[in-house]
């Protein structure tokens, strides 16, 4: 029996949506029998892969590397699900949007920093507002919570493995 291509990827949000999916605890093992873990924050793979059947998003679109990265996710993955309040409706990540981009970068960038020039290169252009994945993607199906409660990811991974 072919397995089942899974991936899993962190935009902006807390994280805590993955841990509920560590919280599945020994049930990990017996999905993983029936899902191969192509990609996750939890790996050292670099790349987003090609044809990935199921593709579980954590986080808002906040970024112009969330952008770029959600984009890649839509183009080589069959389902793709928003996991968590975040990735649903902006959430924690989406706070920032009444102060507007310009407000958030002076505080956490040019009033914070002790380097002469304001913040670095490596840190990747804000998004005018966070947004929620399915505003920038076509979305297969929303697994909500903050975080999900374990079960409902299960049954969720159930639910879209049989539109496979």
């Amino acid at each position: 029996m072919k397995r089942i291509r899974l991936a899993t990827a962190w935009l902006s949000g807390c994280s805590g949506c993955h841990m509920s999916l560590l919280n599945l605890h020994g049930d990990l093992l017996e999905l993983f029998e029936l899902y191969e873990l192509v990609y996750s924050p939890f790996t050292d793979i670099k790349e987003f892969p090609r044809n990935v059947d199921i593709a579980l998003i954590e986080g808002a679109v906040s970024s112009q590397d969330n952008l770029e990265m959600a984009r890649i996710i839509r183009e080589r993955t069959l389902i793709v699900a928003s996991l968590g309040d975040c990735a649903l409706n902006g959430n924690v990540t989406a706070l920032r949007n009444p102060k507007g981009k310009t407000t958030v970068i002076d505080a956490a960038y040019t009033q914070h920093n002790n380097q002469p020039g304001g913040f670095g290169s490596d840190v990747s252009t804000l998004l005018n507002s966070a947004l929620p994945l399915h505003h920038v993607i076509l979305v297969n199906a929303f697994i909500s919570g903050c975080p999900p409660e374990p079960d409902q990811i299960r049954s969720a991974l159930k639910q879209l493995a049989v539109r496979l």
